[in-house]
């Protein structure tokens, strides 16, 4: 008799196949698992401008890896990955206040809250927030908008904040107001 682990894996490594489909005249027919993705009640038929929402919201109903392809008019297929998103932390608004001992006198710390904004992102993005405490996304607009607490800008030695665009790589810097 071998010797060998003869037991079923706890969880089969799962992926979700996202097959896009571009036709001649730039709509996108988009299946997942073979089943139509059709995009959201009295919405227009998905067109190339629309991966980064069909991807994102897959991404959102999903925490497996999902594996898209894109077969192009011409018959060209490309293939792309993406892994299950980091869970991200909370806003500070919505972490618990912060109090001091029982012993002590008990004051709530509340956040001095900052805005910082940068546009030129691809609608919908994900936007990384540095110093980096928080992750935030783009709009439709493809402007991107992060509310700081400033005391963590109390510990930057210049006061400034990056705004990172993951898939545009779009960088904006400059000082919140």
């Amino acid at each position: 008799m071998s010797k060998r682990d003869r037991s079923k894996p706890a969880s089969p490594p799962v992926v979700v196949m996202v097959r896009i489909v571009v036709a001649e005249d730039g709509t996108l027919a988009v299946t997942v698992d073979g089943a139509p993705f059709l995009p959201p009640e009295f919405s227009p038929p998905w067109r190339r401008g629309s991966f980064p929402a069909i991807v994102d919201s897959i991404r959102e109903q999903t925490s497996c890896t999902i594996r898209v392809d894109v077969i192009e008019t011409d018959g060209r297929t490309m293939t792309d990955f993406y892994t299950p998103r980091p869970r991200r932390t909370p806003p500070p608004e919505a972490r618990p206040v912060q109090q001091a001992p029982q012993s002590a006198v008990s004051v709530p710390v509340v956040p001095r809250l900052v805005q910082f904004a940068g546009s030129g992102m691809v609608p919908g993005e994900d936007v990384a927030v540095a110093i980096v405490i928080v992750h935030t996304e783009t709009g439709p607009d493809g402007i991107a908008s992060a509310l700081i607490d400033s005391r963590y800008l109390d510990h930057a030695p210049t006061g400034e904040v990056i705004l990172l665009g993951r898939i545009s790589a779009t960088v904006c810097i400059g000082t919140p107001q």
